[in-house]
């Protein structure tokens, strides 16, 4: 595997990323890509974004994991994640791909967990160049996701949202707040957040998210295939919103959940995950010729 450091710009900033391209591929060849995305105000350093690239180059496609605006090394102000800006970042990364040497640019796909999940099933409902989308841990409906996070606190992180709002309109500028006032994460998981994560945000970051609602666009990926992974017990991202994106989803789609795992089961290089993913990818999306899976589903049709 060979690592190469890039930037590329997003709406005029510079975003800053690494293409790794798997062993033994020919300078002239040209191969399937996934951009992987980063979760909450996270890096591209992240084992939930490394283990998975490390995967995908050893089954043989070209991988991009970049950060976003506002986090890690890219420009833009500092953990300001607006869910609809990190969409362009992402639709701006497939630009980049499709111009690489050993990239197919009509087989670039999206993969990510949590909120880079939710980032990723919006961008591939909303461009069609996406030519496939992996969601693990993800989330389609902001409001209802916020409301299984928080639990009994609901009314405090809607009061926040409120309070946030007024301060604005009093000052001028975006109230900061602590990344785990808007995403609560048990003690236990809190040492999968990188170090140099975003730890302190605007609330607009929190709003943009609370009106984020991918699962309205998930239904256009189809005919594209899109694999949703979620842990059957999550202490961070409730399941249901796994669930729900599938029912509002058409085929090709799978959904799987899965036992021993939790919020970051990327991260954990879970066998049965790299099994689900690797088995899936020969179906759907393989490395080079036709895709088996979607070829029996036109065939039923």
């Amino acid at each position: 595997m060979a690592e190469q450091d890039i930037t590329f710009t997003s709406d005029g900033l510079q975003l800053t990323g690494t293409v790794s391209t798997p062993e033994g591929l020919a300078s002239s060849e040209k191969r399937p890509a996934f951009i992987v995305l980063h979760g909450f105000g996270s890096t591209r350093h992240a084992g939930n974004v490394t283990t998975p690239c490390t995967m995908l180059n050893k089954l043989g496609y070209v991988t991009l994991r970049f950060d976003f605006r506002g986090c890690g090394t890219s420009q833009g102000e500092q953990g300001r994640l607006i869910c609809l800006e990190q969409v362009e970042d992402t639709k701006n990364a497939v630009t980049f791909l499709q111009s690489h040497p050993n990239v197919d640019p009509n087989r670039i796909a999206v993969a990510g967990s949590s909120f880079g999940a939710a980032v990723a099933v919006y961008t591939a409902g909303t461009d069609k160049r996406v030519a496939a989308c992996i969601s693990a841990s993800g989330w389609g409906n902001g409001a209802l996701k916020f409301e299984g996070q928080h639990g009994d606190n609901y009314p405090r992180f809607v009061k926040m949202l409120e309070d946030g709002r007024a301060y604005k309109a009093k000052h001028g500028k975006s109230m900061i707040v602590s990344r785990y006032d808007i995403v609560p994460i048990p003690e236990k998981l809190r040492t999968h957040v990188l170090k140099g994560s975003i730890m302190d945000m605007p609330v607009d970051t929190a709003q943009s998210m609370f009106d984020f609602t991918a699962e309205n666009v998930i239904a256009d990926i189809a005919p594209r295939p899109s694999l949703l992974l979620h842990s059957a017990v999550d202490s961070v991202t409730p399941t249901e919103q796994t669930i729900r994106m599938f029912e509002r989803s058409k085929a090709p789609t799978e959904m799987h959940l899965f036992s021993g795992t939790d919020h970051f089961m990327f991260a954990e290089k879970n066998q049965r995950v790299h099994e689900v993913v690797t088995a899936w990818l020969r179906d759907f999306f393989p490395v080079s010729g036709d895709a088996p899976g979607l070829k029996a589903l036109d065939e039923h049709h």
